[in-house]
């Protein structure tokens, strides 16, 4: 074969591209593999102590268990795959004995099956660490109250996490929401900063929690974001702290934050202007709706505007290597009936109740599953029982079957595949790695469960199907 390009010149034009890629892949280098949580619960900073995390648990367990006592009324609650085909006339004890004779692979074809596995695995969640992810409030949560009672919130919230830190009894990712840096609000955001910061800072002899972040509201120019960057490294300066340990976050609730003046969408100018210090967005449901004029009634996560944000939010931040979160289902499952002499109408209410919400809040979380937001808000413990549930069925109800195709396809070394009237090709083939790592992030399945794909957890967590493929091939 003759070559009619010379080489000097092929060189030099390759060398150009090598440049406009490595370029590209610096503004997109890929997903984070860090662990992402599937949730942050907002509190308000004056409620905030040293063992929030364990108590808000042992709240939502109570709930758990005072709604959903076993796992058969669980997966009616629900609506999980085979619950209703549950034999109601049989004792659940009955029932219990009958599922666990089985084995393992007759269990997967009972009707029960998802139901106890998803049962069993949100208890042992609730009692493990039922809080993946707290932002002490001092926006929404706190409300505007005088800058005395701020500052003094900012100082005892601040000597909390200090206790929570010495006691190992903070969750795996905690940080503070700040009031935004718009212009009536800038002075009193930074205040608290400030306050909070260098009095964990005196505290701790300049520690911060692991995964701390602050949290910017309300963002609609990218000013806002370099200007709480700035004071960052003034922080790290004036106290000591390694360069870098300030981290932030933001909201996208407002419509500039999805199209600016100019008609563009601005997230990824905002992400710049944070100097590598953002690492996630987070959906404001209620502010955002708000801002299109959505009636109080209408406000809800699925509403079709919210679908527009979110689509244009993962379009514009895709690759970017910052996380997502979804919002919040403001619709508590909470009982209107308290006290310890009920009537059995009153309880019956009050499980009509919190069932309504859990169900409720359920499809709002699988609708923002579906959409590829794997994390969200919370407001309540009793809140996190619908959370797990979401999770885990959402995983667990395509397991059996992502295993065998991501089998088959690797086996076949990527070569498309026909499995069942299910087409797979390359890209299919990331998708069913990206599935796995998620599950396993989740806690919806374990590593044992993954390496049954016949890939190792380093292959799975390296986030590369195409990478996976090369170096087996080698």
């Amino acid at each position: 074969m003759s070559i009619t390009i010379p080489s000097k010149k092929r060189k030099q034009l390759f060398e150009k591209l090598k440049k406009a890629n490595a370029s590209f892949q610096k503004v997109y280098p890929g997903d984070r593999p860090e662990r992402q949580a599937v949730h942050t619960v907002y509190g308000g900073a004056n409620l905030f102590k040293a063992d929030s995390a364990r108590v808000l648990g042992q709240r939502a367990l109570e709930s758990f268990h005072t709604y959903a006592p076993d796992f058969v009324a669980f997966g009616k609650i629900f609506g999980l795959e085979g619950s209703s085909n549950i034999n109601s006339y049989q004792s659940v004890h009955d029932l219990y004995n009958e599922y666990i004779s089985l084995t393992p692979a007759q269990r997967k074809n009972h009707p029960a099956h998802l139901s106890y596995q998803v049962y069993n695995k949100v208890i042992n969640k609730l009692t493990a660490e039922a809080i993946e992810d707290f932002r002490i409030d001092f926006e929404d949560g706190y409300g505007n109250r005088s800058n005395d009672e701020e500052d003094a919130t900012a100082v005892d919230a601040a000597m909390e996490v200090a206790k929570g830190m010495k006691a190992s009894s903070l969750p795996p990712f905690i940080g503070i929401r700040i009031k935004p840096f718009t212009e009536e609000m800038k002075e009193r955001g930074l205040r608290t900063l400030e306050i909070f910061v260098s009095t964990l800072a005196k505290e701790t002899k300049g520690k911060l929690p692991e995964n701390f972040i602050v949290m910017l509201p309300k963002v609609t120019i990218p000013e806002q974001v370099s200007t709480l960057v700035s004071f960052f490294e003034i922080l790290e300066e004036e106290l000591g702290l390694q360069e870098g340990a300030l981290k932030m976050e933001m909201m996208v609730e407002t419509t500039q934050s999805i199209m600016d003046k100019d008609g563009i969408n601005p997230l990824l100018r905002f992400i710049k202007a944070s100097k590598g210090r953002c690492i996630a967005t987070h959906f404001g449901t209620y502010d955002y709706t708000a801002s299109c004029s959505i009636t109080a009634r209408y406000q809800e996560m699925d509403h079709p505007v919210c679908d527009f944000a979110h689509h244009i939010t993962k379009v514009a931040l895709a690759h970017t290597g910052i996380w997502l979160s979804d919002g919040a289902t403001n619709t508590m499952p909470i009982g209107p009936n308290r006290g310890d002499d009920l009537t059995e109408a009153q309880l019956q209410e009050n499980r009509d109740t919190v069932h309504r919400a859990w169900k409720k809040g359920y499809q709002h979380i699988r609708h923002s599953l579906w959409n590829g937001f794997y994390q969200g808000w919370d407001l309540n413990p009793a809140q996190l029982p619908m959370r797990y549930t979401a999770v885990f069925a959402f995983f667990l109800e395509s397991y059996d079957d992502a295993v065998e195709r991501l089998k088959t396809f690797v086996e076949k070394a990527a070569r498309a595949t026909l499995i069942g009237d299910v087409f797979d090709d390359a890209a299919t083939g990331q998708g069913l790695l990206n599935y796995f790592l998620r599950a396993l992030n989740s806690g919806a399945i374990n590593e044992d469960e993954v390496l049954v794909t016949g890939l190792t957890l380093e292959e799975i967590r390296g986030r590369s199907f195409k990478r996976i493929l090369e170096n087996r091939k080698k």
